[in-house]
């Protein structure tokens, strides 16, 4: 009896470590057509009020956030019959290194490509990132984790359309689950980096570029494990990576007189 617990519980183990992607084929509920536009439509109310709303100061500022990351949450628990998302799985150490393996890969190839397309053009900067250079350690203290949150939020205006246009490839177009997989990693980068057109001047090329290859990758750690935690540790190390460097380049003494 034990021995026959034993390997079924390992079966269980092996089965739900090769999940395949939710939603799309019925794992765990199937979402409708009329779901998924919900999604969409709760994913553009949350951008749109993260740009548009003037709260800008602290406190207030968390609240933009919480929203860009909980409208799309509460959308997705709505359709689907307010069960936990399936986008998240529990995450142990092996979960956390990969991420973080995955957040190192982000910054050499972003740092590549950057490199490469600064020999062609001139990129615009990131001004949150340079304002860190100037702002007081309190400030770097609320700043991180508000990006935290945002961060989510970014993973979820990602992967969930990701996932919506996977489901339309294969239930609707009749494509395989290959193909649609390419096309859906394909449109929800394009979809990623034009959310960041603002960010970086309307620089198309710089956004395609830099900001679609660090999308990829870490599209990729989701890919691969299914788990959004992994490419939300990816995306927060990458970040926060900049954050840190931008503080500490503003901070840290050049040199000494003598």
């Amino acid at each position: 009896m034990n021995t026959a617990a034993s390997t079924g519980d390992h079966a269980g183990r092996r089965g739900a470590a090769k999940r395949d992607f939710p939603y799309y084929a019925g794992d765990p509920v199937e979402i409708s057509g009329r779901g998924w536009l919900v999604i969409m439509l709760a994913l553009g109310v949350a951008f749109a009020q993260l740009e548009l709303l003037p709260l800008k100061t602290l406190p207030l500022n968390f609240i933009p956030a919480l929203l860009f990351t909980g409208l799309p949450l509460l959308a997705l628990m709505a359709v689907t019959g307010w069960r936990a998302p399936a986008v998240f799985r529990p995450m142990g150490f092996k979960g956390l290194f990969t991420g973080l393996g995955f957040a190192l890969l982000t910054i050499v190839s972003s740092m590549i490509v950057g490199l490469l397309m600064t020999r062609v053009m001139e990129l615009a900067p990131n001004n949150s990132v340079a304002d860190l250079a100037t702002a007081g350690t309190a400030e770097l203290l609320l700043f991180l984790p508000r990006t935290f949150i945002q961060l989510i939020g970014e993973e979820l205006i990602t992967i969930l359309p990701l996932l919506a246009v996977l489901w339309l490839c294969v239930s609707r177009f009749g494509l395989s689950r290959r193909r649609a997989l390419v096309i859906a990693v394909i449109a929800s980068t394009l979809l990623f980096a034009a959310l960041h057109l603002p960010t970086y001047g309307w620089n198309v090329v710089q956004c395609l570029g830099t900001i679609g290859t660090a999308r990829l990758v870490l599209t990729l750690a989701y890919v691969l494990t299914r788990n959004l935690w992994v490419s939300v540790t990816a995306h927060v190390a990458n970040d926060w990576s900049l954050f840190l460097m931008s503080f500490a380049g503003g901070h840290l003494p050049i040199g000494t007189d003598t």
